[in-house]
């Protein structure tokens, strides 16, 4: 017990709320947060930053990343034919346009950040969320972030390097640095973060209308001899279709990041519905139009022989102009760790909050009103990530995980169309859409399973030691009292190196 003057006497705090109040009275008596003598009145929380704009340059600038310059590659290898990559390519976005407007749907109904974690607490409980946050955070964000991170350091390099290939120890060390500065960028400010999103969005479309503009003229002086026999198949087998689907879906993955973020954006009713589809048509048509001009230019031979499409593109069609657009493909990729790492730690953020993740996660910085630790969670991870293993399987081994839980995802809005009829939907699409977009996710996951079985089964281990994980962190709610006492400790030493504290309600 402790007494204030002549004052009852009280509880001492919880350590947490213990350690806020030393911090923000560190904070008040530097002076940075009283305003003529008085006690500021602006809340520590999160705020409503995201406007349409910024919600378009979110889903645009995180799908359009490493994927239309890597990804033609898979997906034309494992078509096995120039017509057919194009209509894997064109099916693909059409797939993914549902996908999004079911979670349209699930954003304006349920409007809490979170994406995939959120919708799947609600329809089918903690259990099943668990299970996604275990692997979201082991296996598929850091592989994801290392994915896009590679891509980054090999275009960034190359123009240095040209004509030699690129040393992979140079590559991995541009890498570390690149993520490195994605995370202290997002640690310091949600706006600057945004605004930086948004030009990076700006040059990423130039990039692509650097290919398509040349494309186009090539294709319209009569340049289609690759076009010929465009659906001569000669190598595709059923079983390679899927990897080509894994490829395509991936390059048009990161339409949903905006349901990461619904907490902050403006008016989400009006907005979340608006941004998602703008943004999917804008990137469909670029997507189909810049393989168009590929093909205009290069044979499929040429295209699979190449380690950089885009370089080569620009190599054959722009002579030195070519030192370019590996620039423009790296700022592209910088782009997509900058929206994906913005949207991925709001995940973490709610997870913290729900009690299922340590509850560190779930602070602000006292000044900068960002989810400092949610933010540099995942850095250690995917350095290890990085450092290890090929980028190809590591594209196939996190696709199957990961869309095995987005058609968990969309099957929950199917589930609580009946189990919640009640509840408000001020955005609602016809059954058969989330129906579709989930048995498709659901097809691929199994035909997986023959074509890559070894992959497959890694992605089935990591994601069944999330039901003892559970069990052993969340369930049982008599921790020995050793373990309390860690956790509280490092909570505190963490909440007070970071400056964080719990958001304000």
């Amino acid at each position: 017990m402790i007494h204030h003057g002549n004052s009852t006497q009280q509880k001492l705090p919880h350590t947490t709320q213990y350690v806020t109040l030393i911090l923000n009275h560190c904070y008040n008596i530097r002076g940075e947060n009283w305003q003529n003598g008085k006690a500021p009145e602006e809340k520590v929380e999160l705020r409503k930053k995201v406007t349409l704009l910024r919600g378009i340059s979110i889903i645009i600038g995180t799908i359009i990343g490493a994927g239309i310059f890597i990804s033609p590659k898979g997906i034309l290898k494992n078509s096995g034919s120039v017509g057919m990559s194009l209509v894997v390519w064109i099916a693909c976005g059409i797939l993914s346009l549902f996908g999004a407007l079911s979670y349209a749907e699930l954003g304006t109904c349920i409007k809490k950040s979170g994406g995939h974690y959120t919708y799947i607490l609600e329809a089918f409980g903690p259990q099943v969320a668990f299970m996604r946050l275990w692997v979201d955070m082991i296996a598929i964000r850091p592989a994801g972030l290392a994915v896009i991170a590679l891509a980054f350091g090999r275009y960034i390099l190359e123009p240095i390097f040209m004509p030699c290939g690129v040393p992979e120890i140079a590559i991995k060390l541009a890498t570390t640095i690149g993520i490195t500065m994605v995370m202290y960028l997002n640690s310091m400010s949600v706006s600057w973060t945004a605004r930086i999103q948004i030009f990076l969005t700006f040059s990423k479309l130039l990039a692509i209308a650097i290919i398509i503009v040349p494309g186009l003229y090539q294709l319209f002086k009569g340049e289609t001899k690759n076009f010929e026999n465009a659906f001569e198949v000669n190598t595709v087998d059923l079983t390679g279709l899927p990897l080509a689907f894994y490829s395509g879906m991936y390059a048009y993955a990161g339409w949903f990041y905006l349901n990461f973020v619904t907490e902050e954006v403006e008016n989400p009713e009006r907005t979340m519905p608006l941004a998602i589809c703008i943004s999917m048509v804008i990137v469909m048509i670029c997507y189909t139009m810049t393989n168009v001009a590929y093909y205009t230019v290069m044979s499929a031979e040429e295209l699979l022989a190449s380690d950089a499409v885009a370089v080569t593109f620009a190599e054959k069609l722009m002579g030195n102009f070519s030192v370019a657009v590996p620039v423009f493909v790296a700022l592209s990729c910088f782009g997509s760790m900058n929206g994906c790492l913005f949207a991925i730690s709001r995940m973490f953020y709610v997870a913290s909050r729900e009690g299922q993740l340590p509850e560190v996660l779930s602070m602000i910085h006292i000044r900068r009103h960002t989810p400092l630790p949610a933010v540099i969670v995942l850095y250690p991870i995917t350095l290890l990530i990085l450092f290890l293993g090929d980028i190809y399987s590591l594209l196939n081994f996190m696709s199957f995980l990961r869309w095995f839980f987005i058609g968990v995802a969309v099957v929950g809005l199917i589930y609580l169309r009946y189990t919640r009829p009640d509840m408000p939907r001020p955005f609602k699409v016809p059954i058969f859409i989330p129906a579709v977009f989930s048995f498709t996710c659901f097809f691929m996951v199994f035909l997986s399973l023959y074509s890559d079985p070894i992959n497959t089964g890694i992605g089935f281990a990591i994601s069944l030691t999330g039901i003892p994980a559970y069990f052993i962190f969340i369930h049982f709610e008599r921790k020995p009292k050793w373990f309390q006492k860690l956790s509280d400790s490092v909570n505190r030493s963490l909440q007070i190196i970071l400056e964080v504290v719990p958001t304000e309600h």
